[in-house]
């Protein structure tokens, strides 16, 4: 809605020693945690006695999960949820997650943070097999997979290994089924998932802010291509595929995680905060003060007035109440929003040199008319600062970067963006800056294709990414 990119979703899930009447209502606190990861639709499973119960439906966890509907659920010891933003699939219930089916050895439930690249072909090849598809998912593929190879093994956890050898691209996956939940994060670690426990529980979840909204204790990390599964409150893990190269997304750092989160050792408010460091050493600038695009750009834009010695101030009122209700389809009503929802205050703002910082910029609409309000409100210089190298291509891992003509960096040098967005200077974050800062990760390994091109594997070949997305699945 505001030049910002989109990422999929947030997966949530409890193993709990005993049965607990209020396992769905704990599973909601986690996801509303997560809520910034994704807003279309929402759901729960539970396991009760090795019978799957599952609720889901489009809207946020706060209207979707009522204290009636959170009632209403059975009591159990395993539950695993999901808050979803579409990438691959269009925004409809049958979307929503969890993925329940019923098959010949049993119930599965799962939820999917990611995309699967290869997911073209897989449906091709499953229609030919005589599979029938009920969403334009690509989790659903994940699903028919797993129920195939389930039918040719001895135990669920060998037909998600199976699973992991032909699916391609981002997944972090928790699942149910009769008697185990199973955590899966794939080989390259795209996407974040984290185990912590509670009393006698132990929780999974795409952001350790989730464990800590909730009480519990952060564990670790799990690691990239690695299976966890837990039957009998037993916890087993495996090491699967370990030599692949990996590409922990440098986006969840740079946008998409909250701040007080940690993924993977490097804690995201510290990560954008160096970021804002960096910006100031790189591209300093004479100014009045340093102030940020809310929310963003606010952990950058304070390391850039904490290294440049620049006073740091709010320039901008953001509204709380303009949310996705006020989704427009129409690139005049996006405008109109962007005033809706960020208002300068003119009498800081009024003839003032002002560096303003923010994580991004994709498709360049927002910032033109954040820049234009500033000088409407009486700013005499706007230099705009960005915390992260410029947009170039596409991305194939679950965020809605779609074609590269949208992108404003597309083709463009640094110079021409600051003319047609009307700044004073503009500076990104080099890339040699943002590798530097991510030294620390423990993955050792990224995927930074968005600012540069280059994919840690393979993307799909003779389709652009537009129609990828597009595909009903």
């Amino acid at each position: 809605m505001f030049d910002k990119v989109k990422e999929e979703c947030g997966v949530f899930g409890i193993y709990a020693k005993e049965a607990k009447e209020d396992l769905v209502g704990q599973v909601c606190v986690g996801l509303s945690a997560l809520q910034h990861r994704g807003e279309e639709s929402c759901g729960v499973a539970i396991n009760e006695d090795g019978i799957l119960h599952f609720h889901k439906d489009v809207g946020l966890v706060s209207e979707v999960f009522t204290k009636e509907m959170q009632r209403d659920m059975p009591q159990g010891k395993m539950a695993i949820g999901h808050v979803r933003y579409s990438t691959t699939g269009i925004s409809k219930k049958e979307n929503a997650q969890p993925m329940v089916v019923r098959h010949k050895k049993g119930n599965l439930a799962l939820v999917h943070n990611g995309n699967i690249t290869n997911a073209v072909e897989l449906k091709k090849e499953l229609e030919e097999q005589g599979a029938i598809f009920t969403t334009t998912s690509d989790t659903e593929i994940i699903c028919h997979i797993i129920v195939r190879e389930r039918l040719k093994t001895q135990s669920i956890e060998e037909a998600v290994k199976n699973t992991m050898k032909i699916i391609k691209g981002a997944y972090s996956l928790l699942i149910l089924s009769p008697q185990k939940m199973i955590a899966v994060r794939d080989p390259q670690g795209f996407r974040p998932l984290c185990m912590g426990s509670f009393e006698e529980e132990i929780v999974f979840a795409s952001e350790s802010c989730a464990l800590d909204i909730m009480g519990a204790t952060f564990e670790r990390d799990i690691e990239p291509g690695e299976i966890v599964t837990i039957t009998n409150n037993e916890v087993k893990s495996e090491k699967f595929l370990p030599n692949e190269k990996k590409g922990m997304c440098v986006f969840e750092y740079i946008y998409f995680a909250r701040p007080d989160s940690t993924i993977d050792g490097i804690n995201v408010h510290l990560f954008r905060e160096e970021a804002g460091r960096c910006l100031a050493k790189q591209a300093p600038v004479e100014a009045d003060i340093v102030a940020s695009v809310p929310d963003s750009g606010n952990d950058a834009a304070l390391g850039y007035s904490k290294q440049s010695k620049i006073p740091y101030d709010i320039v901008f009122v953001k509204s709380k109440y303009v949310g996705r209700t006020f989704i427009q389809n129409t690139q005049n009503k996006r405008k109109k929003l962007v005033n809706l929802k960020l208002n300068p205050l003119k009498h800081t703002v009024k003839d003032k040199k002002i560096v303003l910082v923010d994580d991004s910029i994709v498709r360049g609409t927002t910032i033109t008319k954040i820049i234009k309000s500033l000088r409407e409100a009486g700013a005499k210089e706007v230099h705009i600062r960005v915390a992260s190298p410029a947009f170039v291509d596409v991305c194939y891992f679950g965020t809605d970067v779609d074609k590269k003509e949208n992108l404003i960096a597309h083709g463009k040098t640094v110079e021409e963006i600051r003319q047609e967005i009307g700044a004073d200077t503009l500076e990104y974050l080099s890339l040699d800056s943002l590798r530097e800062i991510t030294k620390s990760c423990k993955v050792n390994g990224f995927c930074d294709g968005c600012f540069t091109g280059k994919y840690p594997i393979e993307v799909p070949k003779n389709i652009d990414k537009d129609k990828f997305e597009k595909i009903q699945f």
